[in-house]
This record gives C-alpha cells, sequence and structure tokens, in this order.
C-alpha cells in the first residue's frame, strides 16, 4: 500500500474527530521523500500517541546500506549513541539517552514484531541484525516502549523487512551488487510477489571481505523467506523462516601507542567469531469487524554464538614461544540459546460520550534456555577452529527464563486536539541458574549454587497528546521502566563470591516531552526534553568475613540521573524559494546528555586493607554530552547527492571517570570525533540505478569503544574511509 505525505499526516482525522486507522503494512514512500518521520498514532493492533518515536523509511535514504551504517541511517533520530568496532557493521551497537550500545542490549531489539534478541530478559544481545537491504522501514520507540513491548530502559526498535505487499504484479525480481573498499562484495537477491490471495518476499544476501583493519576478515549469509497468504479481505496468515550464518575475524583491541602509531593494525591474528541463526515465525491478522483487530505472533529462536581466540590484554603478545615453537592455546567458548514466544494483541475501538476511544490489550508468553560453556582448551592453530582438546569445557552454565506478561492502554479522545493515553504493564519473570563453573585441583566439579528468582513487576504509564497545529502536537510520556537481572549477576565466578539474596532488577523510569511535526510549509521539527532515572544499578564490591578474608559480593550499588535535550529540525531550501524541479534538503539533529551518578559504592582492595568509594556526582560512562548530526542534500529529478556529519563530544569510558588512559588501554577517556559521509544516486536506465557512497570521506581517526574483555581487549578503532559502489535494478 503506498502511502503519501498527507496519508501520514492525516492517519486520524482531525475535522471529523473520527479515527482512521491503516493495517500494520509497510510504508513505502512519501510524496516529500522524507527518509525519517514519526509514527502514526496507531498502527495494527498498537498505539504510538503521545509517545517518542521515529519511523525510518530506507527506500527514501539516500546511501548504500550494505555495511549497516547507523549514524547515517539513524542520522536524523537525535541521541543515538553508536559503536563502530565490528567489521562492516555486522553487530550493530546503539543507545540513546547514556545508556550502554554494548550490540543494542538496551533496546528491546525486534524484526518484524518478534524478538531477535539472544535472551531479552537474561542476556539481551543483539547478535543477529537484518541486512539493511531486507529492510522497508525501522520503528524507534524510545523508553515508553516497555509498555507495549516490555523491557528495556532504552524503548524498541522494530525493522520491519520488505514483504512483497507493496509490489503491484505476481513476481518483481530485485538485485542489488556493491563493490567497496578492502575487498567487500556484497550480493542481495529478492524476488517477490502479490496477487489476490498471496503476497511474499524471499531475498538471499552475502557479504564479505577483508575489512578495514588487518585480521578483518569477514563473512555474512541471510535466506528470508515472507509468505502471507490472504485467507479473507479482513484475515491474513503469515509464515516467517529466517537462517543466518556469520564468520568474523576478531582484530582485537590496540594499546594507545599502537592506536597512534596505525589504527589499522591488529596484534591477533587468531580470534574468530562463528554464530548460525535461525527464527520461525507465524502470524494472523484478524480485522474481526471495523472496531476490532486482533494479531497474534509466534515465534521461534535458535541460535549459536561460538568464539575462539587469545584474549590477553593488548599489552601481551601473542607470539610463538621460543621453546615449543608453537603459539599459546586458545580460549573457546559457546552459548546455545532456544527461545519460543507467543504474543496476542488487541485493539478496539469504541464510543464513550460523543467521542470515539480506542483501547489495546495483549498478552505475552516467552521461554528461553541458554547453555553456556566456556574456558575451553582450544587449539594453538590460527585458523576458525572452534573445537576443544578436553572432553568438557570447564565452565558449563544453565540459564532458564519463563515470562508472563499482559498489558492494557487507552486513547481518550477529549474533544478533536486533546488525547490522554494511560497504560499499564504486568510482567511475571522467573530466572533459574545452575551448572558448574570450574575443577578443583583434585579434579571435583565447583557448581554454582541453583539461583531461581521470581518476581512481579507493574509499570504503569500516561502518555498525551495536543493537536495545537493542522500537522504539529505536542506531546508527553510518563512510563515506569526496568531491565532484569542478567545471568552473569546470578552466577558467582569462584566458590567465595556471594550474590546478595535481595539482588534486585534495575528500575527507574523515562520522562519526556515535546513538539513534532509540521511548522509551516516548509519546516519539520520534532524537539523536547527527557528524564531518565536509573536505579539499583548492579556492582562487585569487595567485603571482609569474620575472618578477614575477602570476598566480591555482588548487589545492588546506586543509581544515576539523566536528562538533555533531544532535537531536529529539517527544512527544503528549494522549496522555502519556490524553485521547482530541485531539492535542497537541510537537517540538523542534536541531542544534549547529562547524566550523573546519584550514589553508587565501589570498593578497592590494597595490602588486605578494603577501601569503600563512592561515585556520587561521577559522569555516567559511555554518555557524550553532545551529540550533531546535519546533512545537506541536492536533489534534481531522480539525480541525488548528500553530505551528512556526525560529531560526538568526549566521554568516559569507565564509571571512575579515569582520565589519563591505562597501559592497556581498557580504561581513559575517549575523545570527541567528526566524521563526513558522502553519498550520491543516478538513474542508468529505467529500473536501474547506480550509487557511490564514500563513508568517513576526510579519514578520520577515532574510536567509539574500549573494551574490558572479548572481542579483545584495549581500544577498538572505528574503520577509515570505505568506498563503495552499487548497481541496483528491479524487473
Amino acid at each position: 500500500m503506498f502511502l503519501t505525505y498527507a496519508d501520514v499526516n492525516a492517519w486520524d482525522n482531525r475535522d471529523t474527530g473520527k479515527p482512521v486507522y491503516l493495517p500494520d503494512v509497510n510504508v513505502v514512500g512519501t510524496a516529500r521523500n522524507h527518509n525519517t518521520i514519526h509514527l502514526p498514532e496507531i498502527v495494527g493492533t498498537h498505539i504510538y500517541a503521545g509517545k517518542k518515536n521515529n519511523l525510518i523509511l530506507l527506500k527514501n535514504l539516500n546511501a548504500i546500506v550494505v555495511n549497516n551504517s547507523m549514524r547515517q541511517i539513524m542520522a536524523k533520530v537525535p541521541g543515538i549513541h553508536v559503536w563502530e568496532s565490528d567489521a562492516s557493521g555486522i553487530q550493530i551497537g546503539i543507545a540513546a539517552r547514556g545508556l550502554s550500545p554494548n550490540r543494542s542490549w538496551e533496546f528491546n531489539n525486534r524484526q518484524n514484531g518478534y524478538d531477535i534478541a539472544s535472551d531479552p530478559f537474561g542476556y539481551p544481545e543483539a547478535y543477529y541484525n537484518p541486512p539493511m537491504q531486507a529492510v522497508q522501514k525501522i520503528q524507534v520507540v524510545r523508553g515508553a516502549g516497555s509498555l507495549q513491548y516490555g523491557p528495556q530502559f532504552g524503548g524498541m526498535v522494530n525493522y520491519v523487512l520488505k514483504d512483497g505487499s507493496d509490489i503491484n504484479k505476481p513476481l518483481q525480481f530485485e538485485t542489488q551488487q556493491t563493490l567497496g573498499s578492502y575487498g567487500l562484495v556484497n550480493t542481495y537477491n529478492a524476488v517477490g510477489g502479490n496477487t489476490k490471495k498471496l503476497n511474499y518476499y524471499v531475498f538471499y544476501d552475502q557479504r564479505e571481505g577483508d575489512g578495514w583493519r588487518q585480521n578483518s576478515r569477514f563473512q555474512t549469509k541471510i535466506l528470508f523467506g515472507t509468505f502471507t497468504w490472504k485467507v479473507r479481505q479482513n484475515l491474513n496468515l503469515t509464515a516467517e523462516q529466517t537462517a543466518y550464518a556469520m564468520l568474523s575475524q576478531q582484530p582485537g583491541g590496540l594499546t594507545e601507542d599502537q592506536f597512534l602509531q596505525n589504527p589499522k593494525a591488529s596484534y591477533r591474528g587468531r580470534n574468530w567469531m562463528n554464530i548460525p541463526w535461525y527464527i520461525s515465525a507465524l502470524k494472523m491478522n484478524w480485522d474481526i469487524d471495523e472496531n476490532t483487530r486482533l494479531q497474534i505472533k509466534t515465534f521461534y529462536l535458535f541460535g549459536d554464538r561460538k568464539s575462539v581466540g587469545f584474549l590477553k590484554p593488548a599489552t601481551t603478545s601473542d607470539t610463538v614461544n621460543a621453546f615449543t615453537g608453537k603459539y599459546a592455546v586458545r580460549e573457546v567458548s559457546r552459548d546455545l540459546y532456544q527461545n519460543y514466544g507467543t504474543e496476542l494483541s488487541m485493539l478496539h475501538d469504541y464510543k464513550l460520550g460523543s467521542q470515539k476511544h480506542t483501547f489495546t490489550a495483549g498478552i505475552r508468553y516467552y521461554q528461553g534456555s541458554t547453555k553456556r560453556s566456556q574456558k575451553g582448551m582450544g587449539t594453538a592453530g590460527s585458523d576458525a577452529d572452534f573445537s576443544i582438546s578436553t572432553p568438557l569445557f570447564p565452565v558449563d552454565l544453565r540459564f532458564k527464563t519463563l515470562n508472563t506478561a499482559g498489558y492494557f492502554e487507552n486513547v481518550f479522545r477529549l474533544g478533536k486536539k486533546w488525547l490522554i493515553i494511560p497504560g499499564i504493564r504486568f510482567e511475571n519473570i522467573m530466572s533459574e541458574t545452575s551448572g558448574r563453573i570450574g575443577y578443583s585441583t583434585n579434579g571435583e566439579e565447583i557448581l554454582t549454587r541453583t539461583e531461581k528468582r521470581g518476581r512481579r513487576i507493574l509499570l504503569p504509564g500516561m502518555g498525551m497528546e495536543f493537536h495545537a497545529f493542522p500537522h504539529a502536537e505536542f506531546y508527553a510520556n510518563f512510563s515506569k521502566a526496568y531491565r532484569p537481572v542478567l545471568f552473569s549477576d546470578l552466577v558467582q565466578n569462584n566458590t567465595t563470591d556471594v550474590i546478595d539474596p535481595n539482588l534486585k532488577d534495575a528500575s527507574g523510569y523515562n520522562a519526556d516531552m515535546g513538539l513534532r511535526g509540521n511548522i509551516g510549509k516548509f519546516l519539520r521539527i520534532d524537539i523536547g526534553p527527557y528524564v531518565l532515572q536509573y536505579n539499583n544499578r548492579i556492582a562487585s564490591i569487595s567485603k571482609a568475613d569474620s575472618n578477614s578474608n575477602i570476598y566480591i559480593y555482588r548487589t545492588n550499588a546506586g543509581s544515576t540521573t539523566t536528562f538533555g535535550i533531544e532535537s531536529m529540525l529539517e527544512v527544503d531550501i528549494m522549496e522555502a524559494l519556490s524553485i521547482e524541479k530541485w531539492k535542497m534538503p537541510v537537517f540538523v539533529s542534536y541531542s544534549y546528555n547529562h547524566g550523573r551518578y546519584n550514589g553508587f559504592i565501589y570498593t578497592s582492595v590494597k595490602n588486605g586493607i578494603i577501601t569503600e568509594n563512592n561515585l556520587k556526582g561521577n559522569f555516567v560512562e559511555n554518555a557524550p554530552a553532545n551529540i550533531v548530526r546535519g546533512g545537506l542534500g541536492l536533489e534534481y529529478k531522480k539525480i541525488q547527492f548528500n553530505i551528512q556529519f556526525s560529531q560526538v563530544s568526549a566521554f568516559f569510558t569507565d564509571a571512575q571517570n579515569t582520565e589519563m588512559v591505562s597501559a592497556n588501554a581498557q580504561t581513559g577517556k575517549l575523545p570527541g570525533y567528526t566524521v563526513w559521509d558522502f553519498n550520491g544516486s543516478f538513474p542508468i536506465y529505467k529500473q536501474i540505478t547506480a550509487r557511490i557512497s564514500i563513508n568517513n570521506l576526510m579519514n578520520i581517526s577515532y574510536a567509539t569503544r574500549r573494551a574490558g574483555g572479548y572481542p579483545g581487549p584495549g581500544i577498538l578503532p572505528a574503520d577509515g574511509r570505505i568506498i563503495m559502489t552499487a548497481v541496483t535494478a528491479t524487473f
């Protein structure tokens, strides 16, 4: 279904006061070619009114996106902090509002509405992300997403893939072939179609290259298929299958001196990661009548994360031993994930007085199982060999999660301009950990204590919208938030460790407000302040028992508060000057983040004496105070060029706010940086288009991350200049 810009702004008919809803279909474009707008009030069975949100339309983005460059894709989503440390953007790391970008684990990551992370409750890292060529749109809902989607503090990111519903013929073939610097080759091929009874889309994507840094070879393969059977005009059944495989060489971290001398260098040539990932899903969409619609989603996920490598600090050389003539034995780790879940949601319009109101309600059942094997003795070789030389892994753990949840949210329409949206979510979570953490000197198993934790959590929220202008609105939202205790927090590392029996989940709230929409004919705006409160942060502190023996105690140690402003302005200069045929869009997004620790206890031990310290007043780590992104485009008919910049201020990488870089480069403040990107596209013949992208145009040397462990301790450089060319064709 094709939507015009007018459609986007008229999804609620404000002249009559009667809502006009669209089914949950792919948005494929707007008349003005905006690539980032905000979501309508209601889509499918979900309410987005009163929430801070963005809708990114990939078709309107003038860029080659094969390397998942989120600083360009989310340039108009203010406040997104991106970690750029993976070759070709294989694993996306994004966050907002001072949260950690580590594999996007502070967001609830979804594909077509269902979970894709390893375990959203105990280990929410997103090892798999869909290729952006296959993505039709990205829905980004900030913290208030917790009401309808569950954790996390950051909100929800949903990658909606192409499904063939926008194709107007039974068979269409789409292809994109990309070549780039450092051996980058990407082939994307898809077939799709739409008939009276069926719409479908199947694609295969393969990407490989040598990587900008040494020892950064990679290959990804993904096959995806979606088939929707239109049982009746008001009833659709969809089946989807994702099969993904990734193998990448991990170049490891550098010391600060190594980084300054040559950021492309790598001194780890034997580190590898392999990830097969499979997701199956079934969905039903049923418009029961003109006032009621129902959606059911069921999914199953099987993931296998394997890594092998030499993981000593960057100050330790990985070299051949002079006596044995061999390298040191590498360490092998492996996780197996098996998750399945079902979500049912319903939306209903009802009349109260003279106004029509809307409520949505839903329930969720989820069960996850993780088998974690670590510290295996691997080979002394250099290839991607994940075998171990002993029968068993020393560390062998089991994690289980059982989650049931329900939510309710309502839109009360007070006249033509006011909307009040209260809501509440109830979470019931059961976590269980058990297994082995090693062997004693006599060969006996050292078992971790079996931990079973159940908790019931209420998450209330309240939203508001006021339509002060024909195409712009004020909005506000307050929502409670939480993040369950991670699996790693429930496992003792050795027999002397102690876990607080009253260890609590992180809790807090998100609050935001703002003005968004079109002001006049030329200006688009989205601006407003926010506050994020994060309580019950967990820390491992040192304590002494009655015999003066020191042990590690894991407990809730403090809280942080982050507040700031998120803003985006966009205008078309040519349109403002009434110059036809040409377009010159200009945008700037800016966010200010002020994150501080309110109080957080930590300890240090020297000569057997424990010293207690407090982080009160320290800046939150990985939280740049200023993030600015902007761009200028020039378009004539189908010829487009644009240049964008991303400027991120300096930030601390540890809670202690260490200024000086440590010898191993694992701690220390990271300086700010500015990166420029250039993109161009022009038609060759009918449905054939050529593109060029130059990422990091000025070849700036910078880093976004320091690592204390995997994928290699030390500073992790971001990529330098990457040039890509692509040809896209549709038949």
